[in-house]
């Protein structure tokens, strides 16, 4: 049947990753124009596709790819993070190098940040012939996270943690994993504020993202062991920073003396600059900025001071571990923790790179 050609090329296109999980595809119109075929027999083929899993049709906006098909002829890893839009890309890349360099294939999936979503993904990666999983689960909004983890050993296949580790692990706990050291890059970067004469420093935080609870722990630990006056006005969190929300915490650092702030993440960051300049405040001249992640801070003026965790790393020490594992049954737990560096730019006033 036509439908299931189109289907077929459609596959092919999404596994030579002519379009990345996360992407759109172009409208149905559009592909019957490119297939020479009628619209409803597009519609048929992308039908089959959301079948299997590979794409989803979200109403109003478009049809997406959820799950990218196995590449034939070779050792298969399923790949599952939350997202294909922030934070992953470049561990995503660090991890397929690492597999391309090895001889071995990638299927990648998202979970949307929704652990029903998670599960029928980390299912779809196993019947799609994946010997091995590289897994970033959404502990962050589980209500038993540990179950979680724990209900991980009965999968059938060796897995490795990216940037995720058991939250309340028993001593013999066999998982192994690959994570940045969020509490240390944390404590860098205050501790470098605190070099640059900084006493009353605040903290603009998320809550219930993934590394949201352990970049606030970080910050709360280095403020105590650094000697930080703490400003509780100054001191927040937010599930979503609007910019007038922002605005409000750049008055409340003002009118508390606060001369530093160290903000998680870069968009949030960028909105305080723009924030802070509405009520005078100069950066870094009034208000010293760091930030975490370093993905967008090249489009923001003045250039933001960022911890910048090493996501290609972690991706490629976690798919090599992964291989080890897959060849070696009894390997022993791995547990490795990369230290992030801080990138100085003109936010926070200093001129220098800490390693």
């Amino acid at each position: 049947m036509k439908s299931e050609k189109v289907a077929a090329a459609l596959r092919e296109q999404i596994a030579d990753e002519g379009w990345p999980v996360g992407a759109r595809l172009p409208t149905e119109p559009e592909l019957a124009a490119t297939f020479g075929v009628g619209v409803n027999t597009v519609r048929r083929a992308v039908g089959i596709l959301v079948d299997e899993g590979v794409v989803v049709r979200r109403q109003g906006s478009g049809t997406y790819v959820v799950s990218r098909p196995a590449p034939t002829g070779r050792r298969l890893i399923g790949v599952l993070v939350p997202s294909t839009s922030y934070y992953y890309p470049r561990v995503i890349e660090g991890i397929e190098q690492a597999l391309t360099a090895a001889g071995a294939g990638v299927i990648l999936a998202s979970s949307e940040n929704q652990p029903g979503l998670e599960h029928a993904q980390t299912r779809r990666l196993l019947d799609s012939g994946a010997e091995g999983l590289i897994l970033v689960p959404n502990l962050n909004v589980m209500d038993d996270p540990q179950a979680h983890i724990e209900a991980l050993r009965k999968l059938p296949v060796p897995y490795v943690l990216v940037e995720r580790r058991p939250p309340m692990p028993e001593p013999d706990d066999p998982t192994s994993y690959v994570v940045t050291n969020h509490v240390g890059g944390v404590h860098t970067a205050v501790r470098h504020l605190v070099g640059l004469g900084h006493s009353r420093i605040g903290f603009a935080g998320r809550v219930r993202t993934g590394n949201a609870d352990v970049v606030a722990d970080g910050f709360e630990r280095a403020a105590r062991a650094l000697g930080v006056e703490r400003v509780a006005e100054a001191v927040v969190r937010r599930t979503e920073w609007p910019a007038e929300e922002l605005f409000a915490f750049a008055r409340d650092c003002r009118d508390h003396r606060v001369s530093a702030v160290f903000c998680h993440g870069d968009r949030d960051a960028a909105t305080l600059v723009v924030q802070a300049r509405r009520l005078g405040l100069r950066v870094p001249d009034d208000l010293a900025l760091v930030t975490y992640d370093d993905d967008v801070v090249d489009l923001i003026d003045p250039p933001l001071t960022a911890v910048a965790p090493p996501k290609p790393q972690v991706g490629a020490l976690a798919a090599q571990l992964l291989l080890r594992r897959i060849d070696d049954p009894d390997l022993p737990a791995h547990r490795i923790e990369l230290q992030p560096r801080l990138v100085i730019r003109s936010s926070c006033g200093g001129n220098r790179t800490t390693p």
